[in-house]
């Protein structure tokens, strides 16, 4: 389906650039350090997207919305579609191999009297996805962390001690993408290994250990409807929410392309591979868990409040159990780490264009390491704030997952639409769809549609303040601070007349270029 540069479309960009004058072509200077692999860029998108964190962390809410059907072919149906938003995303990518990523694409795309403006609001509905997918992916290791504790040592679990360990988490991520970018880089490639490996121990273990077996009509045809809604079919759609949730983060390999080497083709590839991957192994992975469960409402009512884990117990023994569970953890935590380098690289660049508060702060970088340490913590910071409501909502976790997978997606099909409308001018990468790019756009702009209005549902009857769905509130309000700023000063400084400007006129102010190391 790709191409190489020698076919590429004549209006293209023209071939034979490094990595560095392509990006100062776009209207950047190369200032982080530009060490990664191929592989490494696929590693950081197929972590976040790790299918032992998102799979899992939900699994309980898949099995309350829907329940085995839905969970199975639901991971099927979404995977499918995530690939098609995929190839949109990845083809935009090789085009504009920069680490804003997705706003500066829709700038680039859109109608030149509007493009600031679809830049302006595809990078805040970027910011909020990012920020949310980190608290998901933490909390979520948190949850699990609390479960093993639980079963190691008695610790009980309660919101509130499972928000010091979330704290501790995003403190402990902070901490690595601060001090040890280098170690942050070699995890990242541990981590496929440990995905791969690790998915294969598991469902080899629960295949092989159990003596009992749920029948394949179990697995692919049982509904379990626990949400207190009486339609079905809207079950079924609010079950999505765990596959979708899953295929997030891809962006990533955008978000590092000005730190990997021939970024233009290796950016593309990273996002398609992540997907494909992960939409295998986690479907090995849930049928591996689904065919175990030994009791389905045991499941449901474990003391540890994380089915997967008591799946674990029940079918492979304490011993054992429990040592799976430790691998699922630390794919969780090599997940949130992961997570937290490419949100704090899409902060450092739209920072870096002046659209968040204090921009100057948050699009700093340090000498020693050319990292954006100020992102790092804004990142950190922002994923905790976004948790503290499960003091008081027993919901609080699908909502988060639920304004992750609304902000990433809105953000990432806006670029896409935009290609869509601009039609054969736009200017293809060395990586492209070619003749399937529109189809593919059209599909994935009429997905992300739906989703979007699906997620800000309610999710459980009767709505009350414990078990409101409040993504819609933290869209809204994201929306409305975004919106306000551009109206009353953005519109007039953002991404006009162009970057390049924009940048001279911080340098002027006097902004401090980091050292080379």
């Amino acid at each position: 389906m790709t191409k190489d540069a020698s076919s590429r479309d004549a209006s293209g960009p023209p071939p034979g650039l490094s990595d560095e004058e392509r990006l100062a072509q776009l209207g950047y200077t190369q200032v982080l350090a530009r060490r990664m692999s191929a592989f490494a860029n696929y590693a950081v998108s197929f972590t976040i997207i790790s299918v032992l964190s998102g799979c899992l962390t939900l699994y309980l809410f898949g099995m309350n919305t829907g329940g085995p059907a839905v969970i199975t072919w639901g991971w099927v149906a979404v995977g499918l579609m995530t690939l098609f938003v995929g190839l949109s995303m990845a083809e935009i990518c090789s085009a504009y191999p920069t680490s804003a990523g997705l706003y500066f694409w829709a700038h680039r795309l859109a109608p030149p009297r509007s493009a600031a403006a679809w830049a302006w609001f595809t990078g805040w509905f970027n910011v909020l996805g990012q920020v949310a997918v980190t608290a998901g992916i933490d909390f979520g290791a948190a949850s699990f962390l609390g479960a093993y504790l639980n079963l190691q040592f008695g610790f009980r679990v309660t919101p509130g001690r499972t928000i010091l360990l979330f704290a501790a988490i995003l403190l402990l991520h902070g901490l690595l993408n601060t001090f040890g970018v280098r170690i942050v880089a070699l995890l990242n490639s541990v981590s496929v290994w440990w995905h791969v490996l690790g998915v294969a121990v598991i469902v080899g273990a629960l295949a092989l250990v159990p003596d009992h077996h749920q029948p394949a009509s179990f697995v692919f045809g049982e509904f379990v409807n626990n949400t207190g809604w009486g339609s079905g079919p809207y079950v079924v759609l609010l079950g999505l929410l765990m596959a979708q949730y899953t295929f997030t983060g891809y962006d990533a390999s955008a978000h590092m392309t000005e730190e990997t080497h021939d970024a233009a083709t290796a950016g593309p590839r990273g996002i398609v591979r992540s997907i494909w991957t992960s939409w295998i192994a986690g479907f090995v992975l849930l049928l591996g868990f689904t065919f175990a469960i030994q009791s389905y409402d045991g499941a449901l009512a474990s003391p540890t409040g994380a089915p997967p884990a008591q799946i674990l117990l029940d079918a492979l023994g304490a011993t054992a159990g429990k040592l799976l569970l430790l691998v699922v953890i630390g794919a969780q935590l090599f997940c949130g780490m992961a997570s937290v380098t490419a949100n704090s690289r899409m902060i450092y660049a739209f920072s870096r264009d002046g659209a968040l508060p204090f921009s100057r702060v948050w699009h700093t970088v340090s000498p020693r390491t050319r990292t954006p340490v100020a992102a790092v913590w804004l990142a950190a910071g922002g994923a905790l704030a976004l948790g503290l409501p499960y003091l008081i909502n027993v919901t609080a976790y699908a909502a988060v997952t639920s304004i992750a997978v609304i902000g990433l997606y809105i953000a990432y099909v806006v670029p896409t639409l935009l290609r869509v409308r601009k039609g054969a001018s736009f200017e293809r990468g060395p990586w492209h769809l070619g003749r399937w790019s529109g189809v593919v756009g059209v599909v994935s702009v009429a997905w992300v549609a739906a989703i979007t209005v699906l997620f800000m549902l309610p999710q459980v009857s009767p709505v009350t303040w414990e078990t409101f769905n409040y993504a819609p509130v933290a869209v809204l309000a994201v929306l409305a601070f975004a919106g306000t700023w551009w109206l009353t000063s953005a519109r007039h400084w953002f991404l006009h007349p162009d970057p390049a400007r924009a940048r001279s006129r911080e340098a002027a102010r006097g902004t401090p270029e980091p050292a080379d190391s």
